[in-house]
């Protein structure tokens, strides 16, 4: 039998990357937009996938929509990868971070149960639940400490998938993904303007990269490796919750330092701290550990921060 995966979010780096890996195992993919009629999918043109998928609008904060949707799907898998995805807008856009992230999840779920149907259901938590945790590696029973509009909703989604779970037996995860990066990352996101930035200025720009706070520490992966993460969380025989990450944290400014070496300059001589850009909380140190997911999926990152950048400024230099 042929499953059925229906896919919140599928124009993002992650919904892209995700249709593309269930295309591969055979899966009939349905991908939501919030206006699919207008939405461009350049994230599946670009990866040759487009035609391939079946694409329909949703709200996800209308719960009418989305039931409307689950009833016409009938999906096996849901994904739900939607929602306001950067932390920076969510100081300036709280109200609509917290309904398309919370509200839209408890709706996916509410939805789900309602149907009765045993469909299976992923959700996309965030690291940046966690907060400040200093020095150490988090793990799924790390507090949640959230210093951003954007954490407090994806902590928020995170306790409605345990509750549901718990009370209804719905077969319900959270991934808990850290940093992951790819080409097909807007550049709203610091990684993506890093790279862009530093190639017009390798082909002879004479602008100046502005960047915020570079002592920050991420662990950064590979965004295609991550989507493999969720998948095989629906392939276990129980519903639970991972940390996804790599488990090594690198600084901003090596993150940047490495981008600026793989075109043969010095970033010191091209970029400026710039206050503006500061956020008003920022966690100093983010670091997961994928152990769990390691024991329980035989999932474990194979690229690090080295790999990522390396492969992101080829496929910029290509583009």
């Amino acid at each position: 039998m042929t499953k059925t995966a229906l896919i919140c979010g599928v124009s993002g780096q992650d919904g892209a990357y995700l249709a593309q890996l269930l295309l591969n195992k055979g899966y009939q993919i349905w991908g939501t937009s919030r206006d699919a009629q207008m939405s461009s999918f350049k994230n599946l043109v670009r990866l040759g996938i487009k035609e391939q998928i079946k694409l329909t609008s949703m709200a996800l904060n209308d719960f009418r929509s989305v039931l409307q949707v689950l009833l016409k799907v009938e999906p096996d898998e849901v994904y739900n990868l939607a929602g306001q995805t950067s932390v920076g807008l969510s100081f300036e856009q709280p109200v609509e971070t917290l309904e398309s992230i919370a509200t839209g999840t408890l709706n996916l779920l509410e939805a789900i149960r309602f149907t009765g149907a045993p469909i299976k259901f992923y959700n996309a938590g965030s690291s940046e639940c966690f907060g400040d945790i200093g020095d150490t590696s988090a793990t799924e029973t790390t507090p949640f400490r959230p210093r951003s509009p954007y954490a407090v909703a994806k902590s928020t989604a995170f306790w409605e998938v345990a509750n549901y779970r718990e009370a209804y037996g719905i077969f319900a995860c959270s991934g808990i993904l850290f940093n992951h990066e790819s080409p097909l990352r807007p550049e709203r996101f610091v990684t993506q303007k890093i790279i862009a930035t530093a190639c017009r200025i390798a082909q002879g720009s004479q602008e100046t990269l502005h960047l915020g706070n570079i002592s920050v520490e991420r662990d950064w992966g590979w965004a295609p490796e991550y989507v493999e993460a969720m998948y095989l969380m629906l392939q276990h025989d129980h519903p639970d919750d991972y940390v996804i990450a790599t488990g090594e944290s690198s600084k901003l400014e090596d993150f940047v330092a490495q981008v600026f070496t793989c075109l043969g300059l010095n970033w010191q001589d091209h970029v400026v701290t710039d206050k503006s850009l500061f956020r008003p909380t920022d966690l100093a140190i983010s670091r997961g550990n994928p152990a769990k997911a390691r024991n329980q999926l035989g999932w474990q990152a194979q690229y690090k921060m080295r790999d990522v950048v390396k492969m992101m400024v080829e496929d910029k230099q290509n583009s």
